[in-house]
């Protein structure tokens, strides 16, 4: 097991399997100002693959990503590509109807295909498998949703049933399993992927982090700090839409962070990937190691971003219960992720909104953005041609209606209003001299308030913790050392550099 000096031995190495295992890209960044007909904003798995897809239709496409292709959201997920998540099923058809719920269902179970052509068509060697995929009852008190959850996926056409035979160490009452699933090397597969795109009048640009849209005259500019590029279409692929104002997303959604562990077994690991029904998230899958051995992936511990906790006990937390499952020969890596759970649970895919129809939106995957990004590309590609989709209303994101879902509408935005907005998970507590090394802290400081960040040589680190999107109150995330905005997610680096959006401006400094 290794551990980073000042770690408070946490386990394993603070690197993510896939982003190790993969080279770092080399794309350039915007070189100024140009046109093109359709522009990408985002990296990943849903804006790589739109951009594949629409080049394959014959446009131009231009991808501009604030970041490194891959190593953001999609560079951190579990890649568990599946149609079994959690329980979803009987939820949709109770709260949609069967029909919509079907939508849902052929979406994500074509996306499994498709990122399966693709494997086989290109000859990607991304360790994709088929595996059969678990929602196990961990509690009796869970069997029998479980049994139902079963029952419900059958009745949309997808190949589940509900067993008593689950190969998981874990205590468990059954399960729904989901036969056919698959998981693969999320990079591996994505940055092969992201190499068809450059030609043809199609690029990929790095280190270019879009600042705002406009529209006009049948034409949307994106304008960068390095230039502005103008397309009929834009889609914004970057896990949660830095341009939310038209749509109030903002008001729509919660983040939420996960953590996960690449640890060895003294065992094999039995065949399928799996996750628990219902309380605090348990999921498990392998994945082959470059050494010809066996990484396993178990992940949980969720919470709301921005908790104002020492989030280095989820690590331990998770140990712990891994621990309590295998015995566990070591623990290489650790990693977290931050995804994006919508007021009813289903991803908003389509135009951003009434009088915005060419900016197209893919967000809120609740966990399952290998399958629901997918299908977000195919849907938005077909938009952009002037084409149907089949799957559109289910993820239309105009389906919200706040009357429908009052209560849950209410209780999320009083939450933000009341707990967030106001400071209160992050109230000044103490002085300079308290700040150890390693710790963060909202202090005040010559009576304003500040984020004080003492790093391990001693150095203090102080920055305004006004969130540059919405004003929201930062807190201290101790695990991944950032100021973590618990409103709508976004995140900075100990000096106030924005590292995940919506906001695409830093933090002042201290004074600033």
């Amino acid at each position: 097991m290794e551990h980073g000096p000042g770690e408070h031995n946490l386990p394993g190495r603070h690197e993510s399997f896939w982003i190790e295992t993969t080279p770092e890209t080399s794309y350039p960044s915007l070189p100024g100002n140009l046109e093109t007909d359709v522009t990408v904003v985002g990296g990943g798995i849903t804006g790589i693959t739109t951009a594949v897809l629409l080049k394959r239709a014959g446009y131009a496409v231009t991808v501009i990503e604030a970041g490194r292709v891959c190593h953001g959201v999609t560079g951190h997920t579990t890649a568990k590509v599946t149609s079994l998540h959690r329980l979803i099923y009987a939820e949709l058809i109770d709260r949609f109807g069967s029909r919509q719920a079907q939508q849902y269902a052929e979406a994500n179970q074509a996306a499994i295909e498709t990122i399966a052509s693709n494997v086989r068509e290109y000859d990607i060697p991304c360790s994709f498998e088929r595996k059969p995929a678990y929602t196990y009852a961990e509690t009796e008190g869970s069997r029998d949703p479980v049994a139902a959850e079963a029952d419900a996926a059958r009745s949309l056409g997808l190949p589940a049933a509900f067993t008593e035979d689950v190969p998981l160490s874990a205590r468990n009452y059954g399960a729904v399993v989901l036969e056919n699933q698959a998981q693969f090397h999320p990079l591996k597969y994505l940055l092969y992927l992201a190499s068809l795109i450059p030609g043809d009048a199609s690029q990929i640009y790095e280190k270019t982090r879009a600042l705002e849209v406009q529209e006009g005259g049948g034409r949307c500019t994106v304008r960068t700090a390095l230039g502005t590029v103008t397309s009929r279409a834009v889609v914004l692929a970057t896990h949660y839409p830095f341009y939310d104002s038209p749509g109030f997303y903002f008001a729509r959604m919660e983040p939420s962070r996960s953590y996960a562990l690449g640890v060895r077994l003294d065992e094999p690991f039995p065949n399928g990937m799996f996750i628990n029904a219902d309380g605090p998230a348990h999921s498990w899958r392998s994945q082959p190691a470059g050494d010809g051995g066996e990484l396993v992936i178990v992940s949980g511990m969720e919470h709301r971003t921005g908790e104002d906790v020492d989030t280095r006990e989820h690590y331990r937390s998770l140990e712990a219960y891994a621990r309590s499952v295998y015995p566990l020969r070591s623990i290489d890596y650790r990693w977290s992720a931050q995804d994006y759970i919508t007021i009813d649970g289903v991803p908003y895919i389509g135009p951003l909104a009434s009088g915005h129809e060419n900016i197209y939106i893919a967000t809120g995957f609740r966990k399952w953005g290998m399958t629901n990004g997918t299908a977000a590309a195919t849907i938005i590609t077909d938009m952009v041609r002037g084409r149907a989709s089949p799957w559109a209303e289910v993820y239309a994101p105009d389906r919200f209606k706040p009357a429908a879902a009052v209560r849950r509408f209410l209780v999320h935005n009083i939450d933000v209003a009341e707990k967030y907005i106001g400071g209160a998970i992050s109230r000044p507590a103490g002085d300079l001299a308290d700040v150890r090394p390693g710790e963060g802290r909202i202090l005040m400081l010559e009576g304003k308030k500040a984020g004080v960040f003492r790093d391990r040589e001693g150095r203090v680190h102080a920055v305004n913790p006004t969130c540059a999107h919405l004003g929201c109150v930062v807190a201290w995330n101790s695990a991944e050392e950032t100021w973590d905005c618990p409103c709508h997610g976004s995140r900075y680096d100990a000096d106030g550099k924005v590292i995940h959006g919506p906001a695409v401006k830093d933090l002042k400094p201290r004074g600033g």
